[in-house]
């Protein structure tokens, strides 16, 4: 009797997967510059889609313009509609910026974007334009980090075209950070003395004041003329151990020749010495005493509270950066991070977390990449976590196994104000860490009968 041959399938479904759309990333990042409307080259429902996912997680109203294909461009092309969509949102907002990311429609079908920005331009120089800034950023080529790094990227090229007298200011590529981390950032730097640049600032056009009347736009951003001038500033720092290889900071240097700073995400003690160590390099200056004092509490706090958390083991997912910031922070207060997992693709994740955890993590974590939640569930549940650290898609399965979840990142749809959850510095890891211990031990007096009054 023959055996009968199993035959798998040559495709693979994405039933919840670690990630988000590239246009949404680059979204993001328009939104993060003063005075710009982000632009969707593709179908009016991508852009519907991205604005309720963002709404939902920063609580501000969002909005995202559209060239709305239908049929008929996905034959003819999107050209006369990109035209008449970007005219229609000169009429109505009047903008400083627009941003233009493409989809999966318009890269399909091939639409040569930066061809219609040449008839555009010709066709209607006699207006008071915006500027214009493209992307390509089709969402079967990446996630919505790479759409965020693209548009940075993009705007750096495309708006800081000469070389300047100096500024003495420094550049900061914050990477997807918290608005409240993007407010802390800027804190450090005036506390330094250094005037920054920060592309993109979302830090009060995502997270802005309660206003009697409407703003089609809000106030805050990125300044353009200083994405102008960032080629005369002193330094570039850019967050992130798994940055494409091309970057703003890059293109900073390469053009330019601005020194670029890569360091990875300042969470936790050891990646936020490493910050604050730039800082001094490049001010001249020392650390002010009011760090002094963040970081002595940090230590302090560790010790403190190292008895209830030493050993736990940990599920780690989101955005590749964030993961290898979470576990150089997990390593050095002694939660073993057991499983990493993220939705990109070829960035080196194993590489990075190796490198900020190495003589200090007790078990090198399993790392997957472009993972799906339902794929990795299974895997997760057997290495029997004690908690789960990453955003909210992760719910379902903290649920399921009865485990707390210290949500990190983006998106946070299950709880309020995550735009202004801090994680970076010394300040933000204190938070994190608190937030951490406190769920361990939120979980043990829950599952006690009795139910503890002091631990």
């Amino acid at each position: 009797m023959s055996k009968v041959k199993t035959v798998k399938p040559n495709f693979v479904s994405t039933t919840n997967a670690c990630k988000l759309c590239t246009p949404l990333g680059a979204s993001l990042a328009f939104r993060g510059v003063e005075g710009a409307i982000p632009f969707l080259h593709g179908s009016q429902g991508c852009a519907t889609y991205m604005r309720r996912y963002i709404i939902s997680h920063f609580r501000e109203p969002v909005d995202i313009a559209s060239s709305a294909l239908g049929e008929k461009n996905a034959i003819y092309g999107g050209g006369p509609n990109l035209k008449k969509g970007i005219l229609n949102v000169m009429k109505k907002y009047e903008p400083q910026l627009i941003g233009v990311a493409t989809t999966c429609l318009t890269e399909t079908i091939g639409d040569d974007v930066p061809m219609y920005f040449g008839e555009f331009y010709k066709e209607f120089g006699d207006l008071d334009l915006p500027e214009l800034v493209r992307v390509s950023t089709p969402s079967y080529n990446g996630t919505h980090m790479d759409g965020w790094h693209g548009a940075v990227r993009s705007m750096v090229e495309q708006l800081c075209l000469e070389e300047t007298p100096p500024t003495g200011r420094v550049n900061i590529l914050p990477s997807l950070v918290s608005c409240e981390d993007v407010r802390h950032l800027r804190d450090i730097c005036d506390h330094f003395g250094i005037e920054a640049t920060i592309l993109p600032d979302i830090s009060e056009t995502l997270d802005g004041p309660a206003l009697e009347d409407y703003v089609k736009i809000p106030e805050g951003g990125t300044p353009i003329r200083d994405i102008k001038t960032m080629s005369g500033s002193s330094a570039t720092i850019e967050f992130g151990r798994c940055l494409p290889a091309k970057t703003g900071g890059t293109s900073l240097e390469e053009r330019f020749g601005v020194p670029n700073h890569r360091l990875g995400l300042p969470m936790g003690l050891r990646e936020s010495d490493r910050f604050f160590e730039a800082l001094e390099d490049i001010s001249g200056k020392p650390m002010p005493r009011r760090y002094e004092l963040e970081r002595g509490r940090l230590v302090d706090a560790y010790v403190d509270g190292h008895k209830y958390i030493f050993g736990k083991r940990a599920v780690v997912y989101g955005e590749e950066d964030l993961v290898v910031g979470l576990c150089a922070f997990l390593a050095e207060i002694g939660v073993d991070v057991v499983l990493a997992g993220t939705g990109a693709r070829n960035k080196g994740l194993e590489e990075a977390i190796a490198k900020v955890t190495d003589g200090v993590a007790r078990i090198a974590p399993q790392v997957r990449e472009a993972v799906d939640f339902h794929d990795i569930a299974a895997e997760a549940e057997e290495l029997a976590p004690d908690l789960l650290v990453g955003h909210s898609k992760g719910y379902r399965y903290a649920k399921a196994w009865n485990v707390p979840l210290v949500r990190v990142g983006f998106p946070i749809h299950d709880r309020f104000g995550g735009q202004r959850t801090l994680t970076l510095g010394y300040k933000g890891t204190q938070a994190l860490f608190d937030r951490v211990v406190n769920a361990i031990i939120e979980k043990k007096q829950a599952d006690s009968p009795i139910g503890y009054g002091y631990i």
